[in-house]
């Protein structure tokens, strides 16, 4: 968790002179003012990828080992959530009068597992005690938000591998044939 909040303050921090100097995709004009205006500090700013950063070797490795991290983390958390969902909630613990917060409340079994199951608990019963946990479904949203990232980020993988992409110039009044 930890080196993922480090690589997306890394990423921001990266992006910023894509937001500073003209990037080649969106202006080239811009970037050939910039060498025709000083060519010696354009020179340098080019083989720092400054004119293209988020094309650059070193943008891509920070997203690209954000998005290692990305998957490092939630798979394991998924596959663990989905297994521990299914189960039933562990026995109530033996020594339960040593534990903090331990109280005793005058009510049947019967009625804490009748409010139990109104209020959507999940519950596992003994002869002489309920065990029962609720908030699962709380780290569902967040693995699905995170789980459907790594989906789409495949696809746009996928999509610039596979992909085709091109580009014609067509003037007013011509046709384009191919």
């Amino acid at each position: 968790m930890r080196t993922a909040l480090i690589l997306l303050l890394l990423l921001g921090i990266a992006s910023i002179p894509g937001s500073i100097f003209p990037q080649r995709t969106q202006s080239p004009l811009k970037v050939r003012q910039y060498f025709d205006d000083d060519p010696v500090g354009a020179k340098w700013l080019d083989r720092f990828y400054l004119f293209d950063v988020y094309g650059s070797p070193w943008f891509s490795a920070i997203y690209l080992l954000l998005f290692i991290s990305l998957v490092g983390c939630v798979l394991p958390r998924s596959f663990h959530y989905f297994k521990e969902i299914f189960k039933a909630p562990p026995e109530a613990p033996s020594l339960l009068k040593t534990m903090e917060g331990f109280q005793v409340i005058p009510t049947s079994l019967e009625k804490a597992e009748e409010w139990f199951k109104k209020n959507r608990f999940r519950i596992s019963r003994t002869a002489d005690s309920i065990a029962a946990e609720k908030g699962y479904l709380r780290e569902t949203g967040n693995l699905l938000f995170h789980l459907s990232l790594i989906v789409v980020l495949l696809g746009i993988a996928g999509s610039s591998v596979f992909g085709m992409r091109g580009e014609a110039i067509v003037n007013v009044g011509e046709r384009f044939i191919n």
